[in-house]
């Protein structure tokens, strides 16, 4: 078992911790503490994903309690690259953060951004359905610090309506998981996905009626019609570098269907069979056509990009309900780039108020902005890739989802649903870009209009961050051809989970390497008295034989 494992989520906790008690009136320590974390959690990130681009699943058992009695954490190829994901946005989220002054703005930002970065990292490492509602409720607080940070009536309305609708999706979450418990006694996911497996299906209704509450939660975090109406106000109102950090929020949805439903509710299960034909692929492409609909009909920047990032997760999950090895890989590269995109296309609209004078975000006719040139340069760059234009990777993606469409019976609704959309979105997104930049240099005739915007920030750390986003979506499409490869692997790995169940069920702290067989040790090696779960182990074998079948 090696203890690194647990370091990710170790790391933000013990710096939050201490960021509160021993710098809180130091904003200074707070911000140089912030910054080494988020670089050692990059590091740390790195070395896992490493670690897990073999094949190898490994496992951590707090306390040495082995599962399913004790909390696991489990790192294989799609949580390794979630990890990394989000410590990678995390990074020049922080340094714009600090560059334009966000974080000065209101009391514990740093703290909080810590807890949010622990909660998102724990739901994508945890091994075990009680402790993913735990790290949501985590993230869930910390979100709602951030979200009300520097204050206001429209933010502290929008934070409201935010935990509402998110503590709506935690009670279905724990009516799931008391129905979970009730039918399978356990949550660890591994052992659920044994015992699942061995169940009558003419006497399932309580394993249907779990199913489906947990993909209702999942589609109230993802943001899916007819659940998706916390996002716009929230992610509109919240302040820049917030928003730019929660477009990984509405992933960790994505990620717990990707999870759950390949290794708990795998597609061969009778149980839930046609589940996403039914409502999952329908509610993705209404999705879409909503989302796509609000960018088109918005009358502000930040507006149209919360929409926007709305009929992103529809594409996403629209490739995710083919349910097929090629869908999830389609749904895994358009994640990493949405991500990128929308983070950027936040943060380009905090510049744009922030120069724009009194016409703030609104598509009012105002003068030219301070630095107009660099900033439309960017905008145009990020508008062309959540538009799914070429050349960027966005383009590639749809192109992905494409392709993995033809496995569904509904390819036709699926195609004609992203075409029409992505079309929408390049009207509304051009619309924008006009307005904003084009006839601003129209002349005005208002008192009000003529005012003057800010001078540039001194600091140049808010345009760094944003261009790194950016290169980040050009590196994501010269690298399209290797990034494909490993995803590809990750998904063949989703879909034969037998190595993910066998390192949690059998032996305690053994890793085990899927593509050839191997085994592999971590950083040491334990030797432990404690008796192994037995009983759920003998059954893996008659389940993986079930699903070969």
């Amino acid at each position: 078992m090696t203890h690194w494992l647990i370091l990710p989520i170790l790391v933000p906790a013990m710096l939050a911790a201490m960021l509160v008690l021993v710098a809180r009136y130091h904003l200074t320590i707070q911000r140089v503490f912030s910054v080494a974390g988020a670089l050692v959690l990059l590091g740390l990130a790195l070395g896992l994903f490493w670690q897990a681009s073999d094949g190898t699943v490994s496992l951590y058992l707090l306390g040495n309690w082995s599962a399913p009695f004790g909390i696991v954490l489990v790192a294989d190829r799609l949580s390794t690259l979630m990890v990394l994901l989000t410590c990678v946005l995390a990074l020049p989220v922080l340094l714009y953060a600090i560059g334009s002054g966000w974080d000065e703005r209101g009391q514990h930002f740093h703290p909080l951004f810590q807890f949010q970065l622990m909660g998102i990292i724990g739901a994508f490492l945890t091994g075990d359905i009680f402790n993913l509602f735990v790290f949501f409720e985590v993230l869930l607080i910390a979100s709602y610090g951030l979200m009300i940070h520097a204050g206001g009536p429209k933010r502290l309305r929008a934070g409201t309506q935010y935990v509402l609708y998110n503590l709506l999706g935690s009670t279905l979450f724990l009516f799931a998981l008391g129905t979970l418990y009730a039918e399978t006694g356990t949550l660890n996911m591994a052992d659920l996905a044994v015992r699942v497996a061995t169940l009558d299906a003419a006497n399932s209704a309580g394993i249907r009626v779990a199913a489906v509450t947990l993909l209702m939660v999942f589609a109230v975090k993802a943001a899916i019609l007819p659940l998706h109406f916390w996002l716009p106000a929230s992610y509109s109102e919240a302040p820049a570098p917030v928003a730019a950090l929660f477009a990984i929020m509405t992933k960790v949805g994505a990620y717990c269907i990707i999870r759950i439903f390949t290794l708990v509710f795998p597609p061969d299960l009778e149980i839930t069979q046609g589940l996403f034909d039914l409502w999952l692929i329908p509610a993705a492409l209404l999705t879409v056509a909503l989302g796509m609909l609000g960018v088109l009909g918005a009358k502000r920047v930040d507006r149209m990009v919360a929409f926007s990032v709305i009929g992103s997760m529809g594409m996403l999950l629209a490739a995710v309900a083919v349910f097929t090895p090629t869908g999830v890989t389609a749904a895994l590269y358009y994640a990493i780039h949405s991500t990128f995109a929308a983070a950027a296309l936040f943060l380009l609209v905090d510049v744009i108020r922030s120069r724009r004078g009194a016409a703030g975000v609104s598509f009012d006719v105002a003068p030219p902005i301070v630095g107009g040139a660099l900033v439309a340069g960017m905008f145009f760059v990020a508008a062309i890739g959540m538009t799914g234009l070429p050349p960027l990777s966005g383009f590639i993606g749809k192109l992905l989802i494409l392709d993995a469409a033809r496995a569904s019976d509904l390819m036709w609704w699926i195609w004609g649903t992203i075409l029409v959309g992505s079309l929408v979105a390049v009207v509304g997104f051009a619309r924008a870009g006009s307005v904003v930049f084009w006839k601003a240099h129209q002349p005005v005739d208002t008192a009000e209009e003529m005012a003057e915007p800010e001078a540039v920030p001194a600091s140049v750390l808010p345009m760094v961050s944003i261009g790194a986003l950016l290169a980040l979506l050009m590196a994501l499409t010269v690298a399209a051809g290797p990034v494909t490869r490993v995803l590809q692997a990750t998904s063949a790995q989703l879909f034969n989970p037998e190595a993910y169940i066998a390192v949690v069920l059998t032996t305690p702290g053994k890793q085990i390497n899927d593509d050839h067989g191997g085994e592999k040790h971590g950083g040491e090696k334990h030797e432990t008295e404690e008796p192994k779960p037995a009983d759920n182990a003998d059954a893996i074998a008659p389940a993986a034989a079930k699903k070969d079948h």
